[in-house]
């Protein structure tokens, strides 16, 4: 097991993480990725380097997700077969807590294990809020429940290190990244509960509420927006057809052509990573099967909202956001999942962590 702890401009909260590891399981090897801090930060890591870890630094300031992938690359190099958990440098996450997380890590080769904060107590309110707001909207995008998307306490299989290399990010979005893409891949999302630990206020902390937010977010609100693009182009066709024609059935079914041809198009170029593996005219056909599926059930329920006497306009957005989960579920795990899951790397044998622990 390797603890990983990537780092930007830390202050001595690092090394008593590292301390408070090594004297828990002198066993365990901790790697620390110095994410460009600069000189003035080289004492503290100079200390991590003689409690026992093994830090590796870039040059100039890269971002979480980059130091993440530069140990992910380390380990595979140095400690192959070896299970990995992530945690943060700022004193978050107890010792306790992360040695709980190492024992489940490795257990399932197919499943990544998040440390979920419980966030009860004295909790910044920026964190409460981003929290509960990336909780929401993953819960929109993906119809899942993860209970804490944002925790960096983490947990990885030996045999998922390659594929968390293939994940795009840089930043704080890598790690949200990798919850949207892991079911996907072939991937399990397992929890376990933890405590809720901000120091000072997460005055430590080097999360940009705007810039990183917009990183963060990006992945979910791409589906968000192509919905209610659609959702705009369904919904005025609707109008227009129903007043033309006076009949619910043939406003429905010309204004759903519309919007499904719009929304098809930009799913399979912007939206799903893996939208273009298959052919356009295998997803092409998958995808308007489910538009004619979903079509009968809008249907369905305008016709029974109607029937309730609700208005067109209301009864419409009612009868989207209903459908809105299916659609996107649907989508993402089947017609835009990646052709070919990646193949599960066989864990290796276990090699001694007792070498250049200072190098």
């Amino acid at each position: 097991m390797i603890i990983l702890i990537p780092a930007y401009e830390p202050d001595a909260q690092l090394l008593e993480v590292v301390g408070a590891i090594r004297a828990a399981d002198p066993a365990l090897a901790l790697v620390v990725v110095d994410d460009g801090s600069g000189p003035a930060y080289g004492q503290i890591f100079d200390g991590a380097r003689r409690a026992g870890a093994h830090v590796i630094s870039h040059p100039a300031n890269r971002g979480k997700g980059s130091a993440l992938k530069t140990g992910f690359r380390f380990i595979l190099d140095r400690f192959p077969g070896h299970d990995v958990v992530c945690a943060d440098s700022d004193g978050q996450h107890s010792v306790i807590d992360i040695l709980r997380v190492a024992e489940l890590a490795g257990t399932d080769a197919t499943s990544m294990v998040l440390g979920a904060r419980t966030f009860a107590g004295d909790v910044p309110a920026r964190s409460r809020f981003g929290n509960a707001a990336t909780r929401l909207l993953f819960r929109l995008a993906t119809g899942e429940r993860i209970p804490d998307t944002q925790t960096g306490l983490r947990g990885y299989p030996a045999a998922m290190l390659p594929w968390l290399l293939t994940v795009s990010g840089e930043r704080y979005e890598y790690e949200l990244n990798l919850l949207l893409e892991a079911k996907a891949a072939g991937y399990r999302i397992a929890s376990v509960d933890i405590a809720t630990i901000y120091l000072d206020h997460n005055s430590g902390s080097h999360f940009r509420p705007f810039a990183d937010s917009v990183r963060i977010y990006a992945p979910l609100l791409k589906f968000l927006l192509s919905s209610f693009a659609g959702f705009l182009i369904d919904t005025v066709a609707f109008l227009i057809l129903s007043a033309a024609t006076g009949s619910v059935l043939a406003a429905v079914v010309g204004a759903r052509c519309l919007s499904a041809t719009a929304n098809f198009l930009i799913n399979r170029s912007l939206v799903f990573k893996h939208g273009r593996d298959k052919p356009a005219g295998a997803a092409g056909a998958g995808y308007f099967a489910l538009a004619l599926a979903l079509l009968a059930v809008n249907y369905a329920l305008l016709t029974a909202l109607a029937g309730a006497g609700v208005a067109d306009l209301p009864a419409k957005l009612l009868t989207e956001v209903a459908l809105f989960a299916v659609s996107y579920t649907i989508q993402q795990r089947f017609l835009f999942a990646a052709a070919h899951k990646p193949d599960l790397v066989p864990a290796q044998p276990r090699h001694s962590l007792a070498v250049d622990r200072n190098k």
